[in-house]
């Protein structure tokens, strides 16, 4: 949908909107918003909406703070989980230097200039279809979040078994109103876990449709009592939540990945891509993988990826190509979890994958085997590497790849590693409670 400012301006008038919030993301993937009232939605789309930058992790320092935000005027919706009187838009903005400069430390401005490059490289369109995976767990008497699910479902279960179901159905259709097309929606393996599948977009349209996404299901989980989230692995032995990311390049129209007369029938340049996001992945690690949590997901045993190959069919690979050929043909990486910033998650897989077709790179042999069935030697024997087994590895890889901290220029990669090393050294340094129950008594 192409909005002009008039419309804007005549849709807050003709729905009774009385607030718009101006939405942004700060690189740690945090979702930031200004409200304003209806009377000053003709500032904000002419970019007169200013804000504090100083005060967003990552953004600028006190001595810089001023910051503007610039609407999308596209991204304009109703958000239908507020009431009906007095209704409550959003617009998701760029952010900008007082300037009139694109400001370095926008995420989502990260995501644009890879975008461009793939333009100038004659691709069209890089479409995206993400898989999110997230918990509900119940709350306590006080409205904190507790970890039972009162869940007993697994795979596509159905009720009675499936207590979240009413709830995933009212995200689904609350989805649908702002504009989603929701293609499938189920119970995931572990107890309380689920799936909502919507239709694939251009990245950056996909970026923003995550952040809606996961602002749904957390607002409608908490209207039913219960507690919704993204964090990779909330709970020790059952699996945790990936955010598998389905990719293909277009060029006027045409898939580009698909090849009939290719081996596979994919292309040179699918072959290419895989290779490049195989060559980055390590340094995308912490991007794709950002919490020191996320790396208990990524370990052999509870279906996530930790070894680096790919296949046309073995869900043991980090990379699999899904069996639809034609327009559908796509990448699907598998390690990316979904409390990763979408915006500079799509930017790294484009630009590794770019980088493998500049560079004609040629993947590894494909990988048909069990590679969780494999012992280190047979996996050393094929090849195989690992990804990052920590948070503190992820950022030594990102620190080794000029490819990946050039994607997010010097502002957000200095600021993104800062805040990572600090997190882990919050979590080094912390005295936790397996350590006080296996050791207190003993030593």
């Amino acid at each position: 949908m192409a909005y002009t400012k008039e419309d804007i301006i005549r849709m807050v008038k003709e729905q009774d909107i009385e607030f718009v919030r101006l939405q942004f993301t700060d690189i740690f993937g945090q979702l930031k918003n200004v409200a304003i009232t209806a009377s000053q939605v003709e500032r904000a789309i002419n970019n007169e909406i200013m804000f504090d930058g100083s005060s967003i992790e990552g953004f600028t320092r006190i001595d810089e703070s001023d910051q503007c935000l610039y609407p999308d005027l596209d991204t304009f919706v109703v958000f239908p989980w507020r009431p009906s009187h007095g209704k409550v838009a959003r617009l998701i903005c760029d952010v900008y230097n007082p300037d009139g400069t694109a400001f370095d430390g926008d995420p989502r401005g990260v995501l644009k200039r890879v975008i461009k490059k793939a333009e100038a490289m004659g691709y069209t369109s890089f479409n995206v279809g993400p898989e999110a995976e997230f918990f509900l767990f119940q709350t306590d008497e006080e409205g904190k979040p507790t970890v039972k699910t009162n869940d007993e479902a697994g795979y596509f279960d159905i009720g009675p078994l499936d207590h979240g179901e009413g709830t995933r159905r009212e995200i689904c259709m609350n989805l649908e109103q702002m504009g989603f097309e929701i293609e499938a929606s189920h119970h995931e393996v572990a107890e309380g876990q689920h799936e909502i599948d919507f239709k694939y977009a251009d990245a950056l349209k996909t970026a923003d449709n995550i952040m809606t996404f996961k602002l749904g299901v957390k607002i409608i989980a908490q209207k039913n009592g219960l507690h919704a989230t993204f964090m990779p692995k909330p709970i020790f032995g059952i699996n945790g939540s990936g955010m598998h990311t389905n990719m293909s390049l277009f060029r006027d129209g045409k898939n580009v990945f698909y090849d009939p007369d290719g081996p596979r029938k994919l292309s040179k340049e699918c072959y290419s891509f895989i290779a490049g996001l195989l060559a980055h992945v390590q340094g995308m690690a912490a991007i794709t993988n950002p919490l020191v949590n996320s790396y208990k997901r990524l370990v052999p045993g509870y279906e996530a990826p930790c070894y680096l190959a790919w296949s046309a069919s073995n869900r043991s690979a980090l990379i699999r190509i899904p069996a639809s050929r034609g327009q559908s043909t796509r990448v699907e990486l598998r390690s990316p979890d979904p409390a990763c910033n979408p915006y500079l998650e799509l930017a790294v897989c484009l630009a590794a994958g770019l980088d493998g077709i500049e560079k004609g790179l040629t993947p590894p042999e494909e990988i048909t085997e069990n590679i969780f069935a494999m012992d280190a030697a047979a996996r050393d024997a094929a090849g195989i590497d690992s990804l990052p087994g920590s948070l503190e590895e992820a950022i030594l890889a990102l620190e080794a790849d000029p490819l990946i901290l050039n994607t997010l220029g010097e502002h957000v990669a200095t600021n993104y590693i800062h805040g990572k090393r600090r997190e882990w050294d919050e979590y080094r340094t912390r005295v936790s409670s397996w350590e006080r129950e296996k050791y207190i008594i003993n030593y």
